[in-house]
């Protein structure tokens, strides 16, 4: 019956705080000055690419994006040519 109590005054305590917490946090986004606050905030701690760095990694993306377009389109145009001498098609 000890152990009860203790449970139900740990529980009721924890009841407590998650109430508090949830009444701050309805507090915190009332405004939404208050919201991009935070995003500035955020947004300070975050670390940006150099130029350089920046211009490095889009020069990866462009050049990964053209390998595999090209790769896409010589492997349809591979299963095109085979599917054409396979059922003797052609296409105008």
């Amino acid at each position: 019956m000890a152990n009860d109590k203790k449970e139900k005054s740990g529980l009721k305590k924890a009841t407590d705080a998650a109430k508090k917490a949830g009444n701050k946090r309805k507090k915190d986004n009332e405004s939404a000055a208050t919201y991009f606050a935070g995003v500035k905030q955020e947004l300070s701690k975050v670390v940006w690419p150099t130029k350089k760095e920046l211009i490095s990694y889009t020069v990866v993306v462009i050049a990964t994006c053209t390998i595999f377009a090209v790769g896409f389109w010589l492997m349809d145009m591979g299963i095109l040519e085979a599917l054409k001498q396979l059922l003797g098609i052609t296409l105008s």
